[in-house]
This record gives structure tokens, sequence and C-alpha cells, in this order.
């Protein structure tokens, strides 16, 4: 690596702490539907507003011991998870990335993934606030990337939205229920818009391989999933449609 990969590397994760402590704030906010960007963060536990020093990514909660400074209470290991999770990302985006600029799209893509899987995880909900800016921001890469078009990265949404849109009214009338969420197929269009029509295919492979791998856990771990219990299949999307932007359509080089 040259000094100045080395260093992309590094700010690419700097940045992603602190895009992954932005990332938990709008995750715990955006469904209670407080304010993002003006009130100041306060302690989950205690509502104590925090200090600039207790804001750091994952130093201060390392150095806080995992608790609250003000009431001691336990803070959840997810903040740093997350926030080390959103280094992670523009890490890879970074390493795997052959310019700048297709490494910061990279990396805003998989820091809206991250985002979009963490509010369906909690709340089974793909809010359109999410998934439309990753469809626009996909058709925006697809404008400035050499190796993709606009005409795919439409197609890759229409087909994406039409595709699981269809699935969905079929498996209502037979079913008479619902078996997905009204916002699955607008997430799998944005994706489509991303990795385009012909990745389509192996999002939904990483997808059901993922969702079986993480019912397979929960098996093993003696906390299998109850019938009736709702699956979001959202972060499972996620996964795939990252694995697919990174290292292309399975079976094509």
């Amino acid at each position: 690596m040259t000094t100045f990969q080395v260093e992309l590397t590094v700010l690419a994760g700097l940045t992603g702490l602190i895009v992954g402590s932005f990332v938990n704030l709008v995750a715990i906010r955006l469904p209670k539907g407080e304010s993002i960007a003006w009130d100041r963060s306060r302690a989950d536990c205690c509502g104590t507003a925090l200090s600039a020093r207790e804001l750091v990514p994952v130093f201060s909660w390392l150095a806080q011991g995992g608790r609250c400074v003000h009431c001691r209470a336990k803070v959840t290991v997810r903040h740093p998870m997350v926030e080390l999770t959103g280094a992670a990302i523009g890490v890879w985006a970074a390493l795997i990335s052959p310019t700048p600029s297709a490494a910061i799209l990279t990396a805003l893509f998989g820091w809206q993934l991250l985002l979009i899987a963490l509010v369906d995880a909690d709340e089974l909900w793909l809010p359109d606030r999410l998934t439309l800016p990753l469809l626009a921001s996909g058709l925006i890469a697809a404008t400035s990337l050499p190796d993709r078009t606009l005409v795919d990265a439409l197609l890759g949404a229409v087909f994406g939205f039409a595709s699981l849109w269809m699935l969905a009214m079929v498996y209502r009338h037979l079913r008479a229920k619902d078996g997905l969420g009204g916002g699955d197929p607008i997430l799998f269009g944005a994706i489509g818009a991303w990795v385009g029509w012909i990745g389509l295919p192996s999002v939904l492979l990483w997808a059901c391989a993922a969702g079986l791998g993480w019912v397979a856990a929960r098996a093993l771990a003696q906390r299998p999933l109850g019938r009736d219990e709702p699956l979001p299949f959202g972060p499972f999307m996620v996964v795939g449609g990252w694995l697919t932007w990174l290292y292309g359509p399975i079976g094509i080089g």
C-alpha cells in the first residue's frame, strides 16, 4: 500500500467511527419521532445531556467502563459495536475501491445500509425516509463511476421493486395475509439501483443464506424462531446488497 492509501484507509476508519455514532443516534430517535439534528445527545438511562468527551466513539464507552458516568447504569454494548461497524465499513470501502471517489460512494452505501438494517431489526420498519435516499444515491453513483450506467441502475430499481412487490401480492392472495412488509420492495429496488438488474439474483441468494444462517444460529443457541414470530428481511437484504456491490454478481467474473 502507498502512503496515500494508508492515509485514506485511516481517515475512512475514523470517519466511520463518527458516522457509526450518528447512525446509532438516528436509529434510536427516528422511530420515536424525535429530533435528530438539533437536540443534544443524552444518556439513554437517565436523560442527562452528554458532554463532548462522553461522545467520543468507542473510547468514551471503554473509559467509562461501559457505564453512564451520571447514574452508573450499564450502557449497552450496541453503541460501540455500531460505531466499530461504521469504522469497518469505511476501512473496507477504502481497501477494496480503486479510486477515492469510489471509496467514498462505497462507504456511503454501506453506512446507509447499516442504518436501514438497524431500524428494521429494531422496529420491523423500512421508512421511505431511509430507502428513497438510498435509491437516489444509487442513481448518483451510477452517473459517477465509470463501470456503471444510469440505464442499468434504473432497470435494477424497477425490476427490484416490481419483483418483490409481485411476490408480496401473490403471497397475500394465496395466504390472505402479508408475507413481506411494504418497505421491502422499495429497499430491494433501492439496492437494485446500486448493483444493477444483473446483481438482483445475487442479492437474494446472499440474503437467503444470511437469513438461514441467522435462524440456524438461534436454534443452536436454543432460542429457535417461533412459528408466528416476525423476521425482518431488510437486514438480510442489506447483507446481500453489500456483498454484491463489493464482489459482483455470483458466477460473473
